[in-house]
């Protein structure tokens, strides 16, 4: 079959000699037509096709095909009808490439601009839609690569984490800017890798007498843990965050020589933490000789349980018989406030297990708990709870200082005729060193002006040779903050909140006429001590009432006296605030995570603690 190509049509002849004509726009379905018609006439089963001659555009004249067997074709192929509309438009693309190039061009333009309109966009598939149809997700599309990118550690670490590090901090800037005074605690932590860090927290009272704790910052610190260079990086600090030296209240910190040293430094006010003052005031009042063997006994039984396994299957066994909860020993650690009451206490819940189970072991029997444990115990037992109860950040606890150390003296300290000779040994040595720590007169005046600013107490745990002295300085603080928020206020912004001058009514007149019965002005002085005497008279409220929500509610009544409360009850007891950054820190940095760099353990700190 020879096939002839003309501009509208194309003729087929067969070996037959019979001739057909074809539409260019049909050739496909046409063509396997006429290859069923003619298998099933059995003529021309065969396609023959060759190289036909294709006349376009202007060089078209009327050629006339003449029917009749087809000439033998040089290269003859054997294909089938699929191929023919294939061969066909390939040679007219070739024709209009060789004979006519701009027109080429012209057509290859065209198909480049339109060719996004021609092809329809491919639809990306959802997730789900991939997993119910088990069709691969399209990882070329601009979703999957938002997803790729959105999971990986790189996106995390360079973009979200930078980004929420940078919008929280925002936050706390602008809840900075609205407060008046502030506190703070500090601390140096050594990593698990041994990199050293200062923390900072600080602590204030915001509009809505709400007590906030705010961590800002865990900074990496390599140098040497000098005072002078412990100051400088706690100025450095401060002024990172904008924050005012004059508007700080007080520093609390824990024991160190170093860190107390550079808050002398630095000329500000201080407070040690109450619950090292009370572990170190324990751990010095137990320090007797016939207190020495039985904790060295007791630390020895707790490590004979600790690293035994058939010690403590028995002892699993002699609980469950005595009815004895099923409790494990305790032990002893240096860094842990109250670690070692803990321990003989629970060594004391368990004493009839713990004696059964090393009594039947003869290389144990001299671990046995004799009366030392107990006298140790019972004079420092009602001390561990106070710690856990001033380490708060969310309610006041600095005025509960000189009220636990009064009934300290008054009651749990306090000798009986019951107790043992050892048991008043430990509690005179305990409340001896309490009271060395704490007479110092600077630190007292601080711990009277808390005291006398909540409602709980009022003067009731201030020396009555001192109570004149802290009214004084109450009067005069007041006043001088008075001043510099009238200065700061100026006297264009009076002028700015004057009403406008109202038309004079007629009982106006009347009210001029009438003689004045108007007391002389007081002076801001005589407010402030008017105001302090109202609230003296007050009595006390209960306990369990919670002094800032009594500051709020009586607010307008003291709306001098309550500035002065702000600045004092936001001092926090213990520095606990910076042993939990620390843990949350330890949290962090593991063994899995050592190698995170301080930057970066700075700003997820920061951000596990506020966000």
């Amino acid at each position: 079959m020879a096939w002839g190509f003309l501009r509208d049509t194309i003729r087929v002849a067969t070996s037959a000699g019979t001739a057909y004509e074809l539409n260019p726009a049909n050739t496909l379905e046409e063509l396997k037509a006429l290859e069923n018609r003619l298998e099933d006439v059995n003529e021309g089963a065969e396609l023959v096709s060759f190289n036909p001659q294709v006349v376009l555009g202007s060089e078209y004249q009327a050629t006339r095909y003449e029917p009749g067997p087809a000439p033998a074709p040089r290269n003859t192929v054997k294909t089938t009808w699929q191929h023919v509309a294939e061969n066909y438009f390939q040679r007219k693309a070739q024709h209009l490439r060789n004979k006519h190039p701009e027109e080429w061009e012209k057509c290859n333009r065209l198909r480049s601009e339109n060719g996004s309109s021609r092809t329809p966009a491919k639809k990306q598939t959802t997730l789900p839609e991939s997993f119910t149809n088990c069709v691969p997700y399209d990882k070329n599309g601009a979703r999957w690569k938002a997803i790729t990118e959105a999971i990986t550690r790189k996106y995390f670490a360079d973009v979200a984490l930078p980004h929420l590090y940078n919008t929280t901090r925002e936050k706390i800037c602008s809840e900075l800017e609205e407060m008046q005074f502030y506190s703070a605690t500090t601390g140096l932590w050594s990593s698990r890798t041994m990199q050293p860090y200062l923390s900072l927290t600080v602590h204030y009272i915001n509009t809505n007498w709400t007590l906030r704790s705010i961590c800002l910052q865990t900074a990496y610190f390599p140098n040497n843990h000098t005072g002078e260079i412990i100051a400088h990086g706690l100025k450095d600090a401060l002024s990172s965050w904008g924050l005012s030296e004059e508007r700080l209240v007080c520093m609390t910190t824990d024991s160190g020589t170093n860190i107390i040293k550079a808050l002398k430094d630095n000329n500000w006010p201080s407070l040690q933490c109450f619950g090292h003052r009370l572990h170190n005031a324990i751990e010095n009042g137990v320090k007797d000789p016939r207190i020495d063997r039985a904790i060295g006994v007791c630390k020895k039984a707790v490590s004979a349980f600790s690293y035994s396994w058939k010690k403590r299957r028995d002892m699993t066994e002699v609980q469950a018989e005595l009815g004895l909860p099923q409790h494990l020993l305790i032990s002893e650690s240096p860094t842990r406030w109250g670690s070692r009451q803990k321990m003989i206490e629970r060594f004391l819940e368990q004493e009839k297990a713990i004696t059964r189970v090393l009594g039947a072991d003869k290389k144990t029997r001299h671990l046995v708990p004799t009366w030392q444990d107990l006298a140790t115990n019972k004079a420092v037992k009602p001390l561990q709870d106070f710690t856990d109860a001033l380490s708060g950040e969310s309610y006041v606890s600095v005025s509960c200082i000189k009220p636990v150390l009064h009934l300290f003296k008054t009651s749990l300290l306090l000798p009986e005729e019951e107790d043992l000779e050892l048991t008043k040994t430990i509690k005179a040595n305990v409340m001896r060193y309490l009271e060395s720590k704490y007479c110092d007169l600077e630190k007292e005046e601080l711990l009277d002006m808390a005291t006398l600013l909540d409602p709980r107490f009022h003067t009731t745990y201030i020396d009555a040779s001192k109570l004149e002295v802290v009214k004084k300085r109450a009067v005069s603080e007041i006043s001088a903050f008075c001043n510099s928020t009238t200065e700061e206020a100026g006297p264009s912004a009076v002028q700015e909140n004057t009403p406008p001058k109202k038309k004079m009514t007629l009982g106006a007149f009347f009210k001029n006429s009438a003689p004045s019965t108007t007391p002389h002005p007081q002076s801001e002085k005589t407010k402030i001590e008017t105001e302090l005497a109202t609230y003296f008279l007050i009595p006390d409220i209960e306990p369990d009432t919670d002094p800032l929500e009594w500051w709020k509610l009586h607010q307008p009544n003291f709306p001098r006296l309550s500035l002065l409360a702000k600045k004092y009850l936001s001092i926090p007891a213990t520095s606990a605030p910076s042993e939990r950054v620390f843990s949350v820190g330890g949290g962090i940095v593991t063994c899995n995570r050592a190698c995170l760099k301080p930057e970066v353990v700075d700003r997820l700190i920061f951000l596990a603690k506020n966000v």
